[in-house]
């Protein structure tokens, strides 16, 4: 049962290869006809959501020091939402669901982020360890503590978006495997149960990816 229940989240095929994750670049091949055929209602409406979250990350931001910041965040946003809302269809793999790639969005922006801010900024993050106000006494544990937190941040964000990806899989699939055992009656209100599921994730997705760019954003302020 366990074996069956996590098979969706494995990305090898029955051909021994690792198949799936092309499913990360079937955006390559949507997203680029939108720029060049006639607009549509969808490019329109994806071109809108681009304008307001370039002003809503830039309120964020609060900086001009560094222009064209808003774009490297507008695309990880992107590109979290397009993977994790492929996952709601049947038969794709979901590769927000996998450590594998959610640890290689969030450790390259820490890292860079860390190395920025040391290599330019090396006070201003010494600061940081050691809160306003605290008792001279508590400073060496508060030292430990805000590093600590500071070491685990690229582990807390790629770990949040991968538990509520396979958090809602999960639990699909298990009110799914129940159904062939039950009557019309009760499959029809599981059938609405599992789109009130489906609808509830959908929220979760677009959650999640701005929860991760937000969260992004405030760790690369820190630094400046």
């Amino acid at each position: 049962m366990m074996t069956n229940l996590f098979s969706i989240f494995d990305p090898t095929t029955n051909m021994k290869f690792s198949l799936n994750w092309l499913s990360v670049l079937i955006g390559i091949i949507i997203m680029p006809p939108m720029f060049w055929l006639i607009p549509s209602r969808m490019n329109f409406f994806w071109i809108n959501l681009i304008l307001i979250l370039h002003k809503e990350l830039k309120n964020i931001i609060k900086t001009n020091k560094f222009k064209g910041t808003t774009l490297i965040f507008v695309s990880l946003f992107s590109l979290i939402l397009f993977n994790n809302f492929l996952g709601l269809f049947p038969y794709i793999f979901t590769s927000t669901s996998h450590m594998n790639m959610t640890l290689s969005l969030s450790l390259p922006l820490w890292l860079t982020f860390m190395m920025y801010g040391w290599c330019t900024n090396t006070t201003h993050m010494l600061a940081h360890l050691v809160p306003q106000g605290a008792p001279k006494i508590l400073l060496p544990f508060l030292v430990m503590i805000e590093t600590t937190s500071n070491l685990i941040r690229p582990g807390t964000l790629a770990i949040r978006l991968t538990a509520n990806m396979i958090a809602g899989h999960l639990l699909v699939t298990l009110m799914s495997s129940s159904s062939s055992n039950l009557n019309m009656y009760l499959l029809s209100i599981l059938i609405l149960m599992q789109i009130l599921l489906l609808t509830l994730e959908s929220a979760v997705t677009i959650i999640q990816a701005y929860v991760f760019t937000i969260l992004s954003i405030l760790y690369s302020k820190e630094v400046t």
